[in-house]
């Protein structure tokens, strides 16, 4: 058989790149810019201890507002952000899954919420980032602030149940109610001064990031990705 011409080469990439354009666009969008963000995040608290020149003006910003009915309600909310609340919120997902018999969905569901544990878990000890002590937490947390676990796990689930109501009627909805609970979360953490919002933000770009690889690894839906068919043994010949 002889060899194929180079000219065809750049013309399957192309085609291939054509066929795959949304998962392609979703691989750099989804995937790539976070990791980006997170990475330039993660760079300077390595190299800077102080962190970012905004991070402190904005909790004394929020703290400005600061009442002992919120110091109640952010201490009560802040826990469904947490590992028990976001396991329990996971757990109910899990299950109405299982009823469903939708396993593809289920495996990715599982597989992106304990890695996304574990990520959160290894770039706390990598980076070591100390907490902000510019006032008594009604909520105080003692281990490594970046990232944030509560947004991570908060992040982390919302991304998953979007991608796998993504071609329901019920997207909208998971992405209006997820987007308020991720946003009430990270207020949360903030107003108790637990968090700088450098951590909120490198725990988002984290947790989007692996749920929608994840996604891109293992399809939580039969027709997600169409492989490219072979080409037809007749035309080689």
């Amino acid at each position: 058989m002889r060899n194929e011409p180079l000219i065809h080469k750049p013309m399957k990439v192309w085609k291939f790149a054509w066929t795959h354009r949304n998962a392609l666009l979703l691989l750099l969008l989804g995937v790539l810019l976070p990791l980006y963000g997170f990475g330039e995040l993660a760079e300077e608290i390595w190299e800077k201890e102080d962190g970012f020149p905004w991070d402190v003006p904005l909790l004394l910003l929020i703290h400005a507002h600061a009442r002992p009915p919120l110091d109640f309600l952010a201490s009560w909310i802040t826990q469904s952000g947490g590992f028990w609340g976001v396991t329990s919120l996971t757990s109910i997902a899990a299950v109405v899954l299982m009823a469903q018999q939708r396993w593809r969905s289920l495996s990715y569901l599982l597989v992106t919420m304990i890695g996304n544990g574990t990520i959160n878990r290894l770039a706390k000890l990598a980076l070591q980032r100390v907490r902000p002590h510019l006032w008594e937490s009604p909520a105080p947390e003692y281990d490594y602030g970046f990232p944030s676990g509560h947004a991570m796990a908060s992040m982390g689930l919302i991304a998953a149940l979007v991608i796998l109501t993504w071609p329901s009627r019920w997207r909208w909805w998971t992405v209006a109610i997820g987007g308020i609970y991720v946003l009430t979360i990270a207020w949360t953490r903030l107003y108790l001064g637990v968090h700088y919002p450098s951590d909120i933000a490198a725990g988002w770009m984290a947790s989007i990031a692996w749920a929608i690889g994840v996604s891109l690894l293992l399809p939580p839906h039969a027709t997600a990705l169409k492989p490219i068919k072979p080409p037809d043994a007749s035309l080689s010949k």
